[in-house]
């Protein structure tokens, strides 16, 4: 037996030196050996920095998440006075729909909701194509991108991009920033160029995730009635479904539902 134990711990001992790295370490520690010192600290006063500094990175974050009125009041004042009559002035306001961006016609000039949007590789954003001096608008395939209610929703919106802009800024170590809105609608910062499927639908709905629903809602009774008759075919029948399974995906325990088809 100690012959056994001696083979395996030679064995493992010359797996883990080989795949650890360990000599290396070793090697690298003896190079800047000759620059090293050691000094010493007071644990209480490093412990009590270390605490400071980890409550200044959380207030950064809860501020940065937090609605800050007095930015957004200049802004969105006289919208929320009438919103009659914001529905009528904005029915041609136009905005970056992620979809969209830099999308061309035959003519060569850029389609409705999709100007020019510069997009840059960023390294904070894992080297994704990214514009962060702007936040753009993503709409599942089956919402009109020109609804009235939409429309009137991002341009109140519209108050959150500086926010979003600052508030990177003042704290680089923040990642995506988003808002979602009942109607629909999905301002993301930075903005970025969102893809459709292989069947070219968006499927993504701000309203059937989880952060969304368990903010805006109490457990829930549903019942799903699904339309099979022959209008449902293609495109339509495989939004259908794709939607019915997202809804149930966001379902929990003490949630009912039936489905009727």
């Amino acid at each position: 037996v100690q012959s056994w134990a001696d083979a395996f711990g030679g064995e493992l001992y010359s797996i883990v030196t080989k795949y650890s790295g360990s000599l290396l370490l070793q090697k690298k520690y003896k190079d800047v050996e000759p620059t090293l010192k050691i000094k010493e600290v007071d644990g209480l006063e490093l412990v009590k920095k270390f605490s400071e500094q980890m409550e200044s990175m959380l207030r950064r974050k809860v501020e940065a998440v937090e609605v800050r009125p007095w930015d957004l009041t200049g802004n969105c004042l006289a919208l929320c006075c009438c919103l009659s009559l914001l529905h009528c002035l904005h029915q041609q306001f136009d905005y970056y729909n992620s979809l969209l961006i830099n999308e061309k016609d035959e003519n060569d000039n850029y389609v409705e909701l999709g100007d020019e949007f510069i997009l840059e590789p960023n390294e904070h954003f894992n080297n994704l194509l990214v514009n962060t001096t702007y936040s753009d608008i993503q709409l599942p395939t089956n919402v009109y991108n020109k609804d009235p209610d939409i429309l009137n929703g991002v341009y109140m919106s519209e108050a959150l991009n500086p926010i979003f802009v600052d508030n990177f800024e003042r704290d680089p170590t923040l990642t995506w920033q988003y808002f979602g809105s009942s109607t629909g609608f999905f301002r993301l910062y930075p903005g970025i160029k969102w893809l459709p499927d292989e069947n070219g639908v968006i499927s993504f709905d701000c309203r059937n995730r989880g952060w969304y629903i368990q903010a805006a809602t109490s457990p829930k009774d549903i019942v799903i009635i699904v339309d099979v008759s022959g209008s449902m075919k293609g495109l339509r029948m495989t939004i259908a479904k794709h939607t019915i399974v997202t809804i149930l995906d966001t379902l929990g325990e003490n949630d009912f539902v039936n489905i009727i088809a």
